[in-house]
């Protein structure tokens, strides 16, 4: 019985952790939308470049797991 409480335990931990990765990834690409949109306001080409390169980065790797 101890032996299934610890499997249960690692199996609770490993799903809390990749809730927490998956809110943080989700609040990323939010503030990366918000600032590409911020440069584009700006016109600022340079800024909306390097950011959706960000994006696409963090894109590639959430479709690629």
């Amino acid at each position: 019985m101890e032996r299934l409480s610890i499997i249960y335990d690692a199996l609770l931990s490993l799903h809390a952790e990749m809730f927490l990765d998956k809110a943080l990834k989700d609040y990323k690409v939010e503030q990366l939308y918000e600032a590409i949109d911020e440069a584009l306001q700006r016109g600022d080409q340079n800024e909306f470049y390097t950011l959706t390169s960000e994006l696409n980065l963090i894109q590639e790797n959430t479709y690629s797991h």
